[in-house]
């Protein structure tokens, strides 16, 4: 953004005060300021891509890498990208996550203007367009974007050497977000834990934990708020990865300590489970509707409002879990414990070398991968298959951990083919779960006494019987791609990263 600059107000007063050689500066701010907010998602993903959204009254402005500044009407029916009016603005957002919305971080009021360079004919040089930005805490700065006019380059030169001696910097929009609103930090749901080979696997393991704690925290008040379904699925993904270490860290923690543990954070996790579920339903529903002919959806409609009803039941009583003095107090303790690691108590594998550590588990986890796959063919039980899901997610948990003590290209290219086998997995657990919650909805069983009219059966009987043959030609997939999961290419590479490493044989 080269003709564009990021101005502080005192600069702002000093270059519309100062002459440029024999050029008079002329500032026209607009009387009026209107009220502005800018907008990003909880991970944001705007402020990583370098733009800025911008919802002033009836407009959105965005701010690009490449100078440009797209506008539309702000008209939408909710807080995500979808819900937004089609638009150019709209149209650049698609990049952003469909399940994440957009909220405020930082709100104040905006004035257009121009600041222009005229001579002593009053002839215009050069000009440049202000956008002042006023945060409610009180922080001002200006976006400065330079017009040049055709044969006075050498004044556009001056006017550019004047605002940079008047503090202005070339807009980086990546770093207006810490220079408007200090306080915000970036929110990182897969936290980087830096794992020297060297060092012990207590170290490691404690590590990992008190780098997830604060994720599943980060994340409590927008499952409150109920801002948008991710905030759930991550904090249940930090609490898995907790919980992960826990469980395959053996003997890293004294035995008493490592149960208790376990424990407390299972305590802490039992509660979110109805919603997640209820979530993927909701996830899922057009995909349902797409899944019947046109003559058996409206049926599904009656479901989901049953479901609807059940999910604003289970989303109050997440909260009120969250909310509670208890819940606080042992999420508080339990980020003390490892904050300060002073009552984590060393079990008998405390000192051994991460990285030998780390190679041993990933290997032997692969290795029991490779065993329960032997087994798996067109008759073996969902509940089979879904436990072979839940060891691929321990491995993928532990490559994660683990991923910068092994040679980056072999580590990534087994990364992906294990994540490949897990969506597949994923798949068919989905199919295999809903058809037996459909079933119970069906039959009237759960916490939720409901009647099911004829229409909505028959629906909801159509959308089994199409799960289920979908599910039949997961499984086809599942089983191609255990197989090339555990081929012996993939296999000799697992050996010759994690097992035949230097020192083993």
């Amino acid at each position: 953004m080269k003709n564009s600059y990021y101005l502080p107000q005192m600069g702002l007063s000093g270059l519309a005060k100062a002459a440029v050689g024999e050029l008079q500066p002329v500032l026209a701010l607009d009387e009026a300021a209107v009220p502005f907010a800018i907008l990003d998602s909880f991970d944001q993903a705007l402020w990583r891509s370098g733009r800025v959204l911008l919802e002033t009254g009836g407009a959105f402005e965005l701010l690009t890498t490449d100078g440009e500044t797209l506008s539309q009407p702000a008209e939408r029916r909710g807080d995500f990208v979808a819900d937004f009016r089609d638009g150019a603005i709209k149209r650049s957002l698609a990049d952003i996550s469909p399940l994440r919305s957009l909220k405020p971080i930082g709100s104040g009021t905006l004035r257009h203007g121009t600041l222009a360079l005229l001579d002593a004919k009053q002839k215009t040089h050069c000009r440049a367009s202000l956008r002042v930005l006023t945060m409610n805490e009180g922080i001002a700065a200006a976006i400065v974007t330079l017009q040049g006019l055709r044969g006075y380059d050498r004044s556009l030169a001056e006017l550019r050497k004047q605002i940079e001696d008047c503090g202005g910097e070339t807009l980086d929009l990546g770093k207006l977000i810490p220079h408007l609103i200090p306080a915000h930090r970036a929110f990182d749901a897969k936290p980087d834990v830096i794992i020297k080979p060297e060092e012990t696997s207590f170290t490691a393991a404690t590590a990992i934990i008190a780098a997830h704690i604060p994720v599943m925290r980060g994340n409590e008040n927008g499952i409150v708020e109920d801002h948008d379904t991710e905030f759930l699925h991550n904090y249940r993904v930090a609490g898995r990865k907790i919980r992960s270490v826990l469980s395959l860290f053996k003997a890293v923690y004294r035995e008493d300590q490592t149960l208790d543990l376990k424990a407390r954070f299972s305590a802490l996790m039992r509660p979110t489970g109805p919603l997640r579920d209820l979530d993927v339903y909701f996830l899922g529903r057009q995909d349902f509707h797409d899944l019947l002919p046109s003559s058996l959806q409206a049926g599904l409609d009656g479901l989901f409002d049953v479901l609807t009803e059940k999910r604003q039941a289970e989303r109050i009583a997440l909260a009120r879990h969250l909310t509670s003095a208890a819940y606080q107090d042992e999420i508080g303790s339990l980020t003390n414990l490892f904050d300060r690691r002073k009552k984590l108590r060393r079990g008998p594998n405390a000192d051994q070398a991460a990285y030998e550590y780390a190679g041993r588990l990933i290997w032997k986890r692969y290795r029991q991968i490779c065993d329960t796959a032997k087994a798996i063919d067109a008759d073996t039980k969902d509940t089979e298959i879904h436990l072979l899901r839940i060891q691929c997610k321990k491995l993928r948990y532990l490559m994660e951990f683990f991923g910068a003590l092994f040679p980056r290209r072999a580590f990534k290219e087994l990364v992906g083919r294990l994540k490949t086998l897990q969506d597949s997995l994923g798949i068919f657990n989905d199919y295999s779960v809903q058809q037996i919650s459909l079933q119970a909805f069906l039959s009237g069983r759960g916490d939720t006494p409901h009647v099911v009219s004829p229409p909505v059966a028959q629906s909801v009987a159509a959308l089994i019987a199409v799960l289920h043959h979908k599910q039949i030609e997961e499984r086809d997939r599942v089983v191609g791609n255990l197989t090339q999961f555990i081929s012996p290419e993939t296999q000799k590479t697992f050996r010759a990263l994690f097992h035949q490493r230097k020192g083993k044989e």
